[in-house]
């Protein structure tokens, strides 16, 4: 473990934490220029890119269920997160060499595939790696180095794309390397504890029967979180939209930064006031930033408007996504970690499928203010639900 005694973080969920960075370096810096290549270079519509975009996420979410359920079977996580990582960085390669935008759609899938075999797997890793006192802080940590990543790759990308003079394919190349240096750590800088987990294993095995003892907890955070992406839809309307108020291609990819800067300055802050039981307050804080978000990008009309927006989405991405892991690693049974998380990111995955086709139709038909303006609309939704199931949401503090 790091220094701080028994509240350290250990060193295994630093690894995970610089392992993601790497990898969000690459899937990012390609992330702030692939809407802005397939409508630009390559013909695509918003829809398509609105439905592309929403398949590709949905498709990882959805492959989270199987991983994580396998990693429960198993009873070993590091070789599901190696073969997802290795997956997405193997995809990397396809983006500058694909001739079509047939090709760069089974690219995005692909490494969309990869983030799905990985994703349950590692939150469980990280989970099982975690003192229970330190759960929020360790997520929120994980989530703050990921987060770092995605600031580096939207930099780049503005770097790049004006070295390169707009050639997107040479900008891609230069994914490849973050994403070969994040597998390599991941195979030698983490070790999995597995002492735990064998005695487990030989106590009961894991079926699909099993997802029965997930308790009423659990299914109430995952009710909110899937309302709550149902309000957030695809980050690549950020992008098309700083575009739409005259950031143009070398500017717009700024959002993201501005995005994922407030997103890793809060998000381990965040961890830590989750772990003292306040999880209700951040989520509520966390819908606020939302609903704001939605309308300001709404109302945008230049850069100030675009990047204030994009900031208040990074808000609510801090106050959100690693406490609502926390909170799935504290409802769930040790022996069901892995179901649980796949369990959650379905039902967060068909959200964001639906999130995102109906982004990119509104955009299209009506225009790009009724996309967020409906974000918000689902984000009172979302605080309605929270309000009434309040009390139901544990306390990190006191949750087993």
């Amino acid at each position: 473990m790091t220094g701080g005694g028994k509240r350290a973080i250990p060193r295994g969920v630093w690894m995970l934490g610089f392992v993601s960075l790497l990898m969000d370096t690459s899937s990012e810096l390609i992330h702030a220029l692939l809407p802005l290549y397939m409508v630009g270079a390559l013909g695509a519509s918003v829809i398509a890119v609105g439905l592309i975009e929403g398949v590709a996420e949905a498709l990882a979410l959805i492959v989270k269920v199987f991983s994580g359920y396998w990693s429960d079977v198993f009873r070993h996580r590091k070789p599901l997160v190696v073969l997802g990582y290795a997956l997405a960085a193997l995809s990397k390669i396809a983006f500058p060499l694909a001739p079509t935008l047939a090709w760069v759609v089974a690219a995005r899938f692909t490494d969309r595939i990869g983030k799905g075999i990985r994703g349950a797997p590692r939150d469980a890793l990280v989970a099982d790696l975690t003192p229970a006192n330190v759960r929020g802080a360790a997520f929120g940590l994980r989530q703050a180095l990921d987060t770092v990543g995605a600031i580096a790759g939207p930099l780049l990308a503005v770097f790049l794309i004006g070295l390169f003079t707009g050639n997107f394919r040479a900008a891609f190349w230069v994914a490849v390397v973050p994403a070969a240096l994040c597998v390599a750590l991941l195979v030698f800088g983490v070790r999995e504890r597995s002492e735990r987990a064998r005695a487990a294993n030989a106590r009961k095995r894991v079926s699909w029967r099993d997802a029965r003892r997930l308790d009423q907890r659990f299914y109430i955070i995952t009710a909110i979180a899937s309302v709550l992406t149902l309000a957030r839809f695809s980050e690549a309307f950020l992008v098309l939209r700083a575009q739409n108020v005259g950031m143009g291609n070398t500017g717009a990819p700024w959002v993201m930064v501005a995005m994922s800067l407030v997103y890793a300055a809060a998000a381990y802050p965040t961890g830590r006031i989750a772990d003292r039981g306040h999880a209700t307050a951040l989520l509520s804080a966390g819908l606020a930033a939302l609903a704001a978000s939605d309308v300001v990008l709404a109302l945008a009309h230049g850069a100030t408007g675009a990047l204030a927006g994009a900031a208040l989405w990074g808000l609510h991405m801090a106050l959100t996504q690693g406490l609502l892991a926390a909170l799935v690693a504290a409802t769930a049974p040790y022996d069901l970690r892995g179901t649980a998380f796949g369990v959650f990111n379905l039902a967060s995955g068909v959200a964001l499928l639906v999130a995102s086709a109906l982004a990119g139709y509104l955009w299209q038909t009506i225009g790009p203010a009724a996309t967020f303006f409906t974000g918000a609309g689902f984000t009172v939704i979302a605080g309605l639900g929270l309000s009434w199931y309040a009390p139901r949401v544990p306390r990190l503090d006191s949750a087993s």
